[in-house]
């Protein structure tokens, strides 16, 4: 077993498995986390506790008063600040890295994606099914990072189901594709709720409490005023990691309400 100090590469495998993990499961118990320490030659041990090396980097945690594991090193915060500079180049560069330790050619290995992810790919030949397999590697890093955020439920109605469950945009990822990968630029929504979201039927004030749009209050569908109407002015449920980013909210707010773009 290895005593080097950790590598870069290390580091950013285990910040790829960090943003993908609930705060609950950056345990030496943990499948996936056994499965990294096997890769990068280490115990399922030393790769928990530098979970926690980089939860104690992450505002969110040490926000609440939790904290992570003391001790990050000045290579972990570079690391951390580069996810953060560039989230679609590190996810993509972190699945081939994975590739290449698991001894899978690159070129031919798939992530586990979700049936809904998978569906289509066989329509695909060669450059193309390449672009749409890195999209597809990306939204399921993306996913995952929101869900596990938010213990996957809906941030809205607490809908733990995750066939239902989206990983939602706060500012749309055609808007700004340096953050669309970001996780804190993410919501976990029910589907409705995402649509809902999505189309500026409803948003969040700085304070994370629920804003109905005029339209919606006024729409009479039973549906609509059972689900939504209770909503206005509710707090949504934080996530664990990665709070979302203020100035995303206010733009989606300025941008993709419906009432401020009347």
């Amino acid at each position: 077993m290895t005593t080097t100090r950790w590598t870069k590469e290390q580091l950013k495998l285990a910040f790829h498995l960090y943003c993908q993990l609930p705060f609950g499961k950056l345990d030496m118990r943990t499948p996936e986390v056994i499965l990294l320490a096997s890769l990068i030659d280490r115990t399922s041990g030393a790769v928990a506790m530098k979970l926690s090396n980089f939860a104690s980097l992450d505002p969110a945690i040490t926000g609440t008063g939790r904290k992570g594991l003391d001790g990050a090193s000045n290579l972990d915060r570079e690391v951390w600040a580069e996810f953060h500079a560039d989230w679609e180049k590190l996810a993509l560069e972190c699945f081939l890295l994975n590739a290449k330790l698991s001894q899978e050619k690159a070129a031919d290995t798939m992530v586990k994606l979700d049936v809904d992810e998978q569906e289509g790919l066989q329509d695909f030949t060669g450059e193309t099914k390449r672009v749409v397999t890195e999209q597809r590697i990306k939204q399921h890093f993306f996913r995952r990072a929101v869900l596990s955020s938010y213990r996957g439920r809906c941030c809205m109605s607490g809908l733990t189901d995750a066939r239902l469950l989206m990983a939602s945009h706060i500012v749309p990822w055609s808007i700004d594709k340096t953050n669309r990968l970001n996780p804190s630029n993410g919501l976990c929504l029910s589907a409705i709720h995402d649509k809902a979201f999505d189309r500026g039927l409803i948003a969040l004030s700085d304070n994370y409490e629920v804003i109905l749009s005029e339209q919606i209050k006024r729409n009479t569908d039973a549906l609509i005023t059972q689900i939504f109407l209770p909503l206005e002015g509710c707090k949504i449920e934080l996530p664990e990691k990665f709070i979302p980013n203020n100035e995303f909210i206010a733009r989606h707010r300025k941008d993709i309400l419906v009432d401020a773009m009347c």
